[in-house]
């Protein structure tokens, strides 16, 4: 299993409308790519950062698809996300194997 995660910590102002996005835009949208089998929304508890700090972990059945997500899709949603939250969030992203 491989496991795309985002990690994105969002201004506090912008919170509730970036979240009601994630859930009803952005998240059926990549999921509606086929690439990915599930999905999971994580908050940071203990963030040492000023905002609200998310993790958004897809996993993908394969390598494959995970490749082929990234050369057909990443870019289009990584420019709509910051197209409607320009400067209002910091993200990075990790690309990590299920060992067991």
């Amino acid at each position: 299993m491989i496991v795309y995660n985002d990690t994105i910590i969002i201004d506090e102002t912008i919170h509730d409308e970036w979240l009601n996005y994630i859930k009803t835009i952005h998240i059926p949208a990549i999921m509606a790519t086929g690439l990915f089998s599930s999905y999971r929304i994580l908050t940071v508890i203990d963030s040492p950062n000023e905002g609200v700090t998310y993790c958004i972990q897809y996993n993908a059945d394969s390598i494959e698809h995970f490749q082929q997500f990234y050369m057909n899709h990443l870019h289009k949603f990584q420019a709509t996300h910051q197209e409607k939250f320009n400067e209002k969030f910091v993200m990075f992203n990790t690309l990590m194997e299920e060992v067991e």
